[in-house]
């Protein structure tokens, strides 16, 4: 059977994971994947606005080591693109980022609720406890909302981040979700299927079955990301993450080109 696209795969040069995209390529070929991207953190306007993405002097060298990984595994695709995140006011820094090199796709990212608290941070797990978990909700998808409406991005990362060490809200998140759905659908904006969840405290897909259903209901396509952050985490999950788009009525999954989507069957 085969797996659809792995297309969200980072490589050391955001500081917090291991192995070079030519370790990555090989274990997707073993796997039998025919086709990954990468999709590392982009770098902000600032080098120092955080310690875990890629300085902008680093831009072109990522650009190469994926070129090496197309090299040394030819048989596999290999595409190349960006987890880019959306900060109200950066638009213009995006738009900077998108032509500066011919990317397959980018990955838009909602990790800051402010400008200084990610809200999937380990360091930072303290100022959760400042906040009740709906404010914090209902501020993650308002901002997701803005970034699926940017028309920015051709796909959105791990659409219910918060859940991530497991706080939720007691309340019904679908009203939360709505806007963001219907932004999504209207820019034609993908949601991934983010298996990295799995492995987290929330033991769950990104995004929830839930979500998806509501997803889907509103036209929303989809690809798959494993997230993965070391070779051995590449794919993983991918069996789970497929039998849950079929369960809720997805059919197709969409690759990406030059930033050009075409449906393939799942």
């Amino acid at each position: 059977m085969l797996q659809p696209a792995d297309y969200h795969m980072h490589t050391p040069l955001c500081r917090h994971a291991s192995g070079e995209p030519v370790e990555y390529a090989r274990q997707a070929a073993s796997l039998g994947l025919l086709q990954i991207g990468f999709s590392d953190h982009s770098p902000m306007e600032r080098d120092d606005f955080d310690e875990w993405r890629m300085r902008m002097d680093q831009l072109d060298e990522y650009v190469a080591k994926v070129q090496i990984a197309r090299q040394a595994v030819p048989g596999l695709k290999i595409r190349l693109a960006l987890e880019v995140d959306y900060l109200p006011g950066q638009e213009a820094w995006i738009r900077n980022l998108a032509s500066r090199h011919p990317w397959d796709y980018l990955i838009g990212s909602v990790h800051y609720i402010t400008d200084t608290w990610d809200v999937d941070n380990p360091a930072k797990i303290s100022q959760w406890r400042q906040h009740e978990a709906h404010v914090v909700w209902k501020m993650y998808f308002e901002r997701l909302a803005q970034a699926a409406d940017s028309g920015l991005f051709d796909i959105i990362g791990h659409a219910d981040l918060p859940k991530k060490f497991g706080i939720r809200p007691v309340m019904d998140c679908r009203p939360l979700y709505e806007p963001f759905l219907k932004a999504a659908a209207l820019r034609g904006c993908a949601v991934e299927l983010n298996t990295a969840g799995l492995r987290k405290d929330c033991r769950e897909i990104y995004p929830s079955r839930e979500l998806l259903e509501m997803a889907r209901g509103h036209g929303v396509n989809i690809t798959f990301g494993s997230d993965a952050h070391q070779p051995s985490e590449v794919g993983m999950n991918f069996v789970e993450a497929r039998d849950l788009a079929l369960s809720v009525g997805y059919t197709h999954w969409l690759e990406f080109q030059g930033r050009r989507a075409t449906p393939q069957a799942l």
